[in-house]
């Protein structure tokens, strides 16, 4: 049945869900699907957590609403625990991804521009980033094929080769206010940074004055084994954008960064209606409670070994469909020598989700709080479908 009242944004199957249990999604017929693509990383803990549908259900019977023009207490306390367990001094909310992005580059430029230096207000960005669908935000990651027919020039932005510090070093000039990335790429086909390349750009940025931006919406969160994949490289970021796995499934985005770079950043200069909701930090601070039990990330590690090893097998047992591993944490792909639309498609109809990233990537991102039985039966469902590939 044709959707005619949507926009052709997206292009989904005809599923229908009608309702979710932890790493399962379920449709009205009841046939049980695995999630292993989480929303593409926000259900962090799956579907209908107890811990989450509580806080949200607990604010929900006491207030919804009332704007920025009102201190809201779960947005204080959020900021405030982003803010303990990261390098940040302050945090913006907003809606979204994108909004944290926006809110991020905003930020980059005006920073330079409160010091008197109003030259300094290109952003340098990576080839086969992605930072989100608003004009901005495509014009920082560079893609072709989303820029096209929304506007002309470079709205001020660079980009360089991801990992090539000597493209990035030649890139910065007099008028290179900051540097933006993803410590590990996701539409790009799930790319860690390479070893020393994260410290090498903090270092390139200090040198010449300008702000380092890492984009985590789908790195962070827990999703690489630490609460911020940038923790990885012992370095600090000035700005960091969060979203997906931060609300759990609701929407929030959150821009964090330091006193230096928060600095311009004063009333008036930015803003958002819903940003900081009470219900989207009620279950904000709820995904944190989890996120932040003592062992917690430790065992997100340990579960990604688990699967990773056991992706590795099956590329090793079908050489001409499976290739490389890569990624970092959950948040993993495997190269397909067949097509990874026809391979997201043929695991879906064995009742397995997965996702795409680039050409030939299919993308894992399974709930932190997986098991041992969902690693094992995801692998299986992928072993059988290589198996009757011809």
């Amino acid at each position: 049945m044709p959707h005619s009242s949507l926009m052709a944004t997206y292009a989904p199957p005809e599923i229908l869900f009608e309702k979710g249990e932890g790493a399962y999604l379920i449709t009205r017929e009841g046939d049980r699907y695995l999630d292993f693509i989480s929303g593409i990383a926000v259900t962090a803990f799956g579907h209908n957590h107890p811990h989450l549908v509580a806080a949200l259900k607990n604010q929900a019977e006491k207030y919804w609403h009332t704007s920025n023009m009102f201190r809201v207490e779960h947005g204080e306390r959020l900021a405030e625990r982003l803010c303990a367990n990261s390098f940040a001094d302050r945090v913006f909310f907003g809606n979204s991804g994108a909004e944290a992005v926006e809110a991020g580059l905003k930020m980059m430029r005006r920073y330079h521009f409160d010091r008197g230096d109003t030259k300094r207000n290109r952003i340098i960005g990576m080839h086969n980033a992605f930072h989100g669908r608003t004009i901005a935000t495509v014009a920082a990651a560079g893609n072709p094929s989303h820029t096209k027919g929304f506007f002309e020039g470079d709205l001020g932005c660079d980009h360089v080769p991801f990992g090539d510090i000597q493209a990035l070093e030649t890139a910065i000039t007099e008028k290179t206010a900051g540097v933006i990335l993803e410590p590990v790429q996701g539409e790009g086909g799930i790319l860690p940074a390479p070893e020393g390349y994260l410290k090498a750009v903090r270092n390139l940025c200090d040198q010449h004055g300008i702000l380092l931006m890492v984009d985590e919406i789908q790195c962070g969160m827990g999703r690489t084994g630490k609460l911020f994949a940038y923790e990885w490289a012992g370095i600090e970021p000035d700005i960091l954008s969060s979203a997906k796995g931060l609300g759990g499934g609701f929407p929030v985005g959150a821009c964090l960064a330091s006193e230096k770079a928060a600095s311009c950043m004063v009333v008036g200069t930015h803003g958002s209606t819903f940003g900081g909701n009470p219900l989207a930090t009620a279950v904000g601070n709820a995904v944190l409670d989890l996120l932040l039990e003592n062992g917690f990330l430790e065992q997100v590690t340990a579960k990604s070994l688990k699967l990773r090893e056991g992706l590795q097998q099956l590329a090793g047992k079908h050489p001409a469909i499976l290739g490389d591993v890569q990624g970092l944490g959950l948040m993993l792909g495997i190269k397909c020598h067949v097509p990874n639309t026809e391979m997201l498609a043929r695991l879906r109809d064995a009742k397995l989700l997965t996702g795409r990233a680039g050409s030939d990537i299919l993308r894992l991102l399974p709930p932190l709080n997986l098991t041992d039985q969902h690693i094992e039966e995801a692998l299986e469902i992928l072993d059988k479908t290589c198996a009757h590939w011809g």
